[in-house]
């Protein structure tokens, strides 16, 4: 009954238009305009009771009471630290972002690919604050917490070690926006050092509501030119990087001028007829520096002279500084991994832009109820989380598809608040998800939680191929129209978790209620299906320059 009255609170709120952007839930109940208005009206400045400046508000471990790291540190408010405190200082831009003390690098890269968006990052970084008009030291952010937006307050005392801050900073040092926005996310996730090691994903899609997907370009799907075109016209976001095999490579610049490392954006896609051929062709930004391709269709390479004159006229205009072309097969074999982060239907305003539909399921795995591992475990599988979704409105674009028409979808399974568990001891569980298509003799049975026989009858249509420790699990699939049914599983049995589940859909994907299932113990063979595998995923910074790129 408890769960049901939450869910019923959760749709009434989504209803009124709560967790929206436009409409952030308060973390912890606390509203910024009603405490900014109590302190200026006291003249006392904020002091926050629910993450207050002491040693637990730095970490449990390394950074725990009495550490070594910790032995030092004074809390202070910028206009401690400099006479003339600005929030942000001639606009934010990535050279306000400068790693300290902890780490968290892989946040920093996220941040750092904010300022390349000012719609993105005025929705996380609110422009109503700064050090001057009704400052009460506070200061408020907004992040997307698992399908919801939230409103973290925080005061603005920040760790110091002689006179300058421990942790983020900008370079210049009168600016303090960087600082605020990680100890708003630190208090988010429970601690400072909670946010040490992670994925650059992570934070991106705390900053947007998107859904990350990753390519490895030596193993392009056949469609990837398609991928690209659809994703730009979302308005998602694509970044692109040259792996390294080891540090003494970082930085280093390939003969025809890519460096390696660095992450650079995918701005837009051209074809163009070439010498009576078509040509594929695709534009790349590299935010960091001056160095640019010099291979075939660069800036003054040879290639353009054989194009109609008319057509290189409209794509150099499409150019911008640090912009520059190359053929989409040189793009494969010169880079390493393509990321494409997809935005959700409330991640952006504009209408021009062809936006996916969002479809989003909370869950719990529960310890002998609900926590039935992976497939490789078929007397408990079945007790799983089971969701169903409809597709009926095949893709618009069916170019890339040989065969029969499809619906493209992409599945994203997040694993709750485990960083805030870290100081606990509870790190990543492995998590995967596997999709059923529901036979027509079943599809009236809109409520039924499917049992041990099915998943014996029947194998996945698309499916994890590891099941990873890591926050979220993503892929793309792609389903002719029908009926299907979402099982999200830890790898083994027996994990408590809460989780979201979402699905995002080219078309409109209609939910169906499940009934929650009955318990029963009997006993199943295997499931005929090769064994699933487990991956750990060692948490590790991500160099500054390995981020996602922002399309304007």
């Amino acid at each position: 009954m408890a769960a049901q009255a939450a869910r019923v609170s959760r749709q009434r709120a989504a209803t009124q238009g709560l967790g929206s952007n436009q409409n952030a839930l308060k973390y912890l109940g606390q509203d910024f305009k009603t405490l900014r208005q109590q302190c200026l009206d006291s003249g006392v400045l904020f002091k926050d009771p629910e993450f207050p400046a002491c040693p637990s508000a730095l970490g449990y471990k390394d950074l725990g009471p009495g550490s070594p790291q910790t032995q030092g540190i004074i809390w202070k408010r910028p206009t401690e630290l400099c006479p003339s405190p600005q929030f942000i200082v001639g606009g934010a831009t990535c050279t306000d972002i400068c790693q300290g003390g902890l780490g968290d690098c892989w946040l920093l890269a996220a941040i750092a690919s904010l300022t390349l968006n000012e719609e993105l990052l005025y929705r996380v970084v609110p422009r109503d604050q700064d050090f001057q008009e009704n400052y009460a030291g506070i200061f408020h952010f907004q992040f997307w917490q698992y399908g919801e937006w939230v409103e973290v307050v925080i005061d603005d005392r920040l760790p110091t070690k002689n006179g300058q801050l421990l942790f983020l900073h900008s370079e210049q040092g009168n600016e303090f926006w960087s600082a605020l926005l990680e100890k708003a996310y630190a208090k988010l996730n429970g601690c400072y050092e909670a946010l040490a090691g992670g994925s650059t994903v992570e934070g991106f899609e705390d900053f947007t509501g998107g859904i990350s997907e990753f390519y490895d370009l030596k193993k392009p799907p056949a469609n990837l030119y398609q991928i690209i075109r659809k994703a730009l016209r979302a308005g998602s976001l694509l970044g692109c990087s040259i792996d390294v095999s080891s540090a003494a490579e970082a930085e280093a610049i390939t003969s025809q001028k890519l460096v390696k490392s660095h992450a650079y954006s995918v701005t837009g896609v051209e074809e163009v007829d070439f010498q009576g051929h078509p040509e594929k062709l695709i534009r790349l930004r590299n935010p960091w520096g001056e160095v640019e391709w010099s291979g075939a269709w660069s800036d003054d390479a040879p290639e353009w002279n054989h194009i109609d004159p008319q057509r290189k006229e409209e794509l150099d205009k499409k150019v911008e500084d640090g912009e520059f072309w190359m053929s989409l097969s040189d793009f494969m074999r010169q880079f390493s991994r393509l990321e494409i982060c997809n935005l959700s239907p409330d991640s952006l305003s504009s209408e021009e832009l062809h936006k996916w539909n969002l479809v989003l399921f909370n869950g719990r795995w529960t310890r002998g109820s609900t926590a039935g591992g992976c497939q490789n475990y078929p007397a408990t599988y079945w007790t799983n989380p089971q969701f169903k979704i409809h597709l009926d409105e095949v893709d618009e674009d069916q170019e890339e598809s040989i065969g029969e028409p499809c619906c493209t979808v992409l599945l994203g399974l997040m694993q709750k608040n485990r960083r805030r568990q870290k100081r606990i001891g509870q790190g990543m569980l492995s998590i995967g998800y596997a999709v059923y298509q529901v036979p027509k003799e079943l599809e009236s049975h809109t409520d039924a939680h499917l049992g041990r026989d099915f998943f014996l009858a029947y194998q996945p249509s698309a499916r994890t191929s590891t099941y990873v420790n890591l926050r979220e699990v993503s892929g793309r699939a792609r389903l002719p129209p029908g009926e299907y049914l979402v099982v999200p599983s830890t790898f083994e049995p027996f994990k408590d978790g809460e989780f979201c589940l979402r699905v995002f859909s080219e078309k409109k994907a209609q939910a169906l209620s499940q009934r929650e299932r009955e318990t029963g113990d009997q006993q199943w063979p295997g499931l005929g299906l090769p064994p699933m595998q487990e991956e750990h995923v060692r948490p590790r910074e991500r160099d500054l320059d390995q981020i996602y790129v922002l399309l304007n």
